[in-house]
């Protein structure tokens, strides 16, 4: 048994998950409020190693080998909460939050489920109805939990406490949601978030910007630096895994070969 294969090919599957993890923040560095993960690895525990059925040792007798470490595993995936850099947009219904929380979305889900779900990305818009709702058409929250409608004839402004006034008369109050604890949030899709059990959460007092948008905090050249380190050790790896494959190939097809 050649450890150096397990480890390599254990180091291959890990560096090549983390490749899928940094590939995806690139891929959403324009998506507004999205927020980038990273990948953790975790070592396997070491493995005691016994040889049984061996009659040489006596029947029924296991003896004792060693240990053996399979190399590294895949661990857990997290999320960088940090806030993204602001993009000015002028519209009245983007909106970006200025410190911990999320906008709360009524979110209905392809079988007519109903959820709530939680997100940074503020690039709302009013429907046909009035109704202030996501780019997806699910409605956003007031306090209260109650859907926002405002009249799609008057001009709106929005406060950095989250009320809506249209004539200078307060309409409603956008409701922004913030967690005690983030991992207690599972992520939906790139931008949603929804609890899992055990969460809690609380009004947020984080300041509502109107006509400005949080961008994704993803920055391209950190993760281009950290790809290129990924493809390196993947790399390492592979060769480690064709040196053994030379060195059995050796072993099996010319010192196994009988000279005549």
């Amino acid at each position: 048994m050649l450890k150096g294969l397990y480890t390599a090919y254990t180091g291959m599957i890990n560096e090549q998950h983390r490749m899928d993890t940094m590939t995806n923040n690139l891929a959403n560095a324009s998506t507004v409020g999205f927020k980038k993960e990273g990948a953790t690895s975790q070592s396997f525990r070491d493995v005691l190693t016994v040889k049984i059925r061996d009659t040489s040792t006596g029947r029924y007798r296991d003896q004792l080998i060693g240990r053996n470490n399979p190399g590294v595993k895949i661990g857990e995936n997290y999320t960088d909460y940090t806030q993204g850099s602001y993009r000015v947009t002028g519209n009245t219904y983007d909106l970006a939050l200025d410190g911990e929380g999320f906008f709360t979305i009524e979110f209905t889900n392809k079988a007519g489920e109903t959820s709530y779900m939680y997100t940074r990305g503020g690039q709302f818009t009013l429907n046909k109805e009035g109704y202030l709702v996501t780019e997806d058409g699910d409605y956003v929250l007031g306090t209260g939990n109650r859907r926002i409608r405002l009249n799609t004839l008057l001009d709106s402004e929005i406060g950095t406490d989250g009320t809506i006034s249209q004539n200078g008369t307060p309409v409603a109050k956008i409701l922004v949601t913030d967690f005690e604890d983030y991992n207690y949030l599972e992520k939906y899709g790139e931008t949603y978030y929804r609890p899992i059990e055990g969460a809690s959460s609380f009004v947020s007092d984080a300041k509502v910007n109107s006509g400005y948008l949080e961008m994704a905090n993803v920055q391209i050249v950190t993760e281009m630096v950290n790809l290129i380190s990924i493809t390196r050790n993947y790399e390492s790896a592979q060769k480690i895994i064709q040196t053994y494959d030379g060195s059995l190939d050796i072993a099996v097809n010319q010192l196994g070969r009988l000279s005549g």
